[in-house]
């Protein structure tokens, strides 16, 4: 496992459009993903143990800030040749067994996890209403251990200022996970 932080947030890049097949057998577009007040792509996976360990706490996130017009999606980028857990398959029985409320789609060509940049799991992107980024941190101080009591929320109060005013913070921590799993360039 190779443990990757991403890079400092690009304020203002425009989100890539995509369109990808969701584990419930629909294609997703950002235009149909993106929410009144913004919109969070997850780069994520089945198998990474940081995206494990915060799964519970990142869904109850995720309907926070859908809560406040957040569009969210989450995009699973890894080689399913090499990691058969993050199959097709294998996504929908995780999205089903943790109640996603978000679509969990696969970019079978991995050109949209490299347009955006990501580089490991979790790895998040916030934007606001008017697609431009304002986002790209942690969770939350957590990492793969159990967040203490009272810990800060990174992602839901950063999200939240971007649903209210349209900026996100200027001071942001990286996200820490495993790197995304690439295919062998051909």
């Amino acid at each position: 496992m190779v443990s990757l932080e991403t890079p400092i947030c690009d304020f203002g890049w425009k989100a890539v459009d995509f369109e990808l097949k969701g584990c419930d057998g629909k294609v997703y577009s950002l235009a149909g993903v993106k929410g009144e007040n913004g919109l969070l792509v997850m780069f994520i996976c089945n198998h990474c143990p940081y995206v494990k360990a915060i799964l519970g706490r990142l869904v109850r996130v995720v309907r926070d800030l859908q809560a406040k017009g957040i569009g969210v999606i989450a995009v699973m980028t890894n080689d399913t040749a090499e990691y058969p857990e993050d199959s097709l398959d294998n996504m929908g029985r995780v999205a089903e067994a943790n109640n996603f409320t978000f679509p969990y789609v696969i970019d079978e060509t991995q050109e949209v996890g490299r347009a955006y940049g990501a580089v490991c799991t979790p790895d998040f992107f916030g934007f606001n209403a008017d697609l431009e980024l304002q986002y790209r941190g942690r969770l939350d101080a957590s990492r793969k251990d159990p967040a203490a009591p009272g810990a800060r929320r990174d992602l839901f109060e950063a999200m939240s200022q971007v649903a209210e005013t349209g900026q996100g913070p200027k001071q942001q921590i990286a996200s820490m996970g495993c790197s995304i799993k690439w295919r062998a360039e051909e």
